[in-house]
């Protein structure tokens, strides 16, 4: 559990802190309880943080007021995601929680990883309901709100009393105000400009957001993924948490250890790549990750270049920068993915007209010695510490 400063989110934090962030938001009316059934499982490959809606759970009420924006609460997401150094994080949330995300993905796609959207929707209807319901709450409190909440939340026979309780604790005003965000939102129009790959996850038995709404956001968002899950309603990481937990799951899997590894293996060959994750510490730990995961889980195997045109284009921006260490093991890498000699020594002739020729005199000097170890019997070491390949 974290100490929260009044100005933040109230929010709880597990698993490895060198792992991928990933945030959860929660849905009206409820708290960071909504992931108990979740989160735990998740937390075993992933910094997992949940947050708390202002006046729900441990967030102070006045975060927010009368007249709220889902820009508002995005916004006090990102000042969470600043406080605790998370420059890009994955992200997960129920309803409002999701709208949030979604808003977050169009408006700040360099912080947003990956993105799934749970039982939720890129316009909550009518704005007229939602400002009925604000006006009543804080006129009476959220008595008459939680009767009708289970209904709502719910298939018929399933409960989680939890959850209703924390219903009854939340902060009318701060309720109130997140009807207000609820009836303004419509994030419709940006869409096409989420960027993040997205899973939109919807419970075939919800009331609040149908499962039409979910396939208008996975039909708005290019590439989108949709899931409906069967006997779910509205809460669906309550009611159904190992169907939700097997999605999130598979859709936040760090890349490190899947393609991104792999391709890093094929294209430096095995013995490096062990050398690399034999000699990385806790302190380098972060740093292999974002390696595996960007360089060779995003850049490398993205089908538009072929790993040769990749190996030109590495050698080229290696000898530029004068990183004559990186430029060796590239060299390896670009026989590795099938150049020859003599086309490596285009490329490094090349570079003596673009990058100057003493630093084309040094990378012809890297060059040969490099292809003349592959020649021998044995390959020489890659250099000790931190690799930033």
């Amino acid at each position: 559990m974290t100490t929260t400063p009044a100005r933040l989110l109230h929010h709880r934090a597990e698993g490895p802190a060198s792992a991928p962030p990933l945030l959860l938001g929660p849905s009206l009316g409820t708290s960071t309880a909504l992931w108990d059934q979740v989160a735990p499982e998740l937390s075993a490959a992933h910094r997992v943080v949940r947050w708390d809606l202002p006046g729900h759970g441990g967030s102070a009420a006045g975060l927010i007021g009368p007249g709220a924006g889902i820009a508002d609460l995005g916004v006090l997401v990102l000042a969470l995601a600043d406080a605790l150094s998370l420059e890009r994080f994955s992200y997960a949330g129920v309803s409002l929680g999701g709208a949030v995300g979604i808003w977050l993905a169009v408006h700040h796609p360099e912080r947003v990883d990956r993105l799934a959207v749970v039982c939720s929707s890129a316009h909550f209807g009518d704005p007229g309901p939602w400002r009925e319901r604000a006006a009543l709450v804080r006129a009476e409190g959220l008595g008459r709100v939680a009767e009708s909440a289970a209904g709502r939340w719910f298939t018929p026979g399933f409960t989680e009393p939890r959850l209703l309780d924390d219903l009854l604790g939340t902060d009318p005003s701060a309720y109130a105000a997140c009807c207000d965000a609820l009836a303004d939102c419509d994030l419709r129009p940006g869409l096409s400009e989420v960027r993040a790959p997205t899973l939109v996850v919807a419970g075939r038995e919800d009331p609040a957001t149908p499962p039409a709404h979910a396939r208008e956001i996975a039909d708005g968002i290019p590439g989108a993924a949709l899931t409906e899950l069967p006997r779910a309603s509205h809460l669906a990481p309550a009611e159904r948490p190992e169907a939700v937990r097997e999605a999130l799951r598979a859709h936040f899997a760090p890349r490190e250890r899947g393609s991104g590894t792999a391709v890093r293996r094929e294209v430096l060959g095995d013995a490096h790549v062990n050398r690399a994750q034999a000699r990385t510490t806790e302190f380098t730990a972060p740093f292999q990750d974002f390696i595996s995961r960007y360089a060779w889980g995003e850049i490398w195997t993205d089908p538009t270049l072929s790993r040769r045109e990749r190996s030109l284009i590495t050698l080229t921006a290696l000898v530029a920068h004068g990183h004559h260490d990186e430029l060796a093991m590239h060299v390896r890498a670009a026989v590795h993915n099938g150049l020859s000699p003599r086309e490596i020594g285009a490329a490094l002739l090349q570079t003596g007209v673009y990058c100057g020729v003493p630093a084309a005199n040094s990378a012809f000097a890297v060059a040969e010695r490099v292809l003349t170890e592959l020649d021998g019997p044995a390959q020489a070491p890659d250099r000790d510490g931190v690799q930033p390949d």
